[in-house]
């Protein structure tokens, strides 16, 4: 599998490559986000699919957890405040 575009930039510049990293380590000591992860590793246990690679696991906005394809359920929470949970279908 090719390198995302993210993952050659930071293959170039090491700075930022730190920069980011030193980041990710104070954002990953956070509780919520502690929580949110632990969450979401139970759930996968609890179906079968841990450690396997595969989809994800997204939040509906009823709260409860659907497989979806990694690239709809992380391109639609984008960067930043914007996160929204997965819109229930609708049935007509």
């Amino acid at each position: 599998m090719a390198a995302s575009k993210s993952a050659k930039y930071y293959a170039k510049n090491p700075k930022a490559a730190a920069k980011k990293a030193a980041y990710q380590r104070v954002l990953n000591k956070k509780p919520a986000v502690k929580a949110a992860s632990e969450e979401r590793w139970a759930e996968r246990k609890r179906r079968g699919i841990a450690g396997k690679g595969g989809k994800d696991l997204s939040h509906r906005t009823d709260g409860k957890m659907v497989l979806e394809s990694p690239a709809k359920n992380r391109a639609r929470n984008g960067h930043g405040d914007n996160a929204v949970r997965k819109p229930l279908k609708r049935k007509r």
